[in-house]
């Protein structure tokens, strides 16, 4: 599982990046917020949990560390495709798409922390 998150982060990584370079050649930042959630919650936080997984294998080694896995790459491209479609059309309809995703990714991220506080121990 923590391979999973380091290589998934890497995915991320490429996309907002991509996207950021994109922004840049066509002065167009209307997708800003796209762009740095990807990168903070795609690529830095789950590079991070990536990382404390494999540093911490009681932590990784449960249904919490799938479940936060799983909720973070459900609900970020949902949330995402829900954003950008927002601020590309100004049409409220994508809100749901973005509260969803958000709501599986919040659910994700405290399950991750309860994993960290309960199974992350010193030597």
């Amino acid at each position: 599982m923590a391979a999973r998150f380091i290589r998934i982060s890497a995915v991320y990584f490429a996309i907002g990046v991509l996207l950021g370079m994109y922004m840049s050649m066509a002065h167009n930042y209307v997708l800003t917020g796209v762009h740095v959630h990807i990168n903070l919650l795609g690529w830095a936080s789950m590079a991070l949990a990536g990382i404390i997984y494999h540093l911490y294998p009681a932590a990784v080694n449960n249904k919490l560390a799938k479940f936060h896995f799983w909720g973070a790459n459900i609900g970020l491209p949902i949330m995402m495709l829900g954003l950008a479609a927002l601020l590309l059309t100004g049409s409220a309809a994508f809100t749901p798409a973005i509260s969803i995703g958000a709501t599986i990714v919040v659910l994700s991220v405290l399950v991750f922390v309860y994993n960290v506080l309960k199974n992350v121990k010193s030597a």
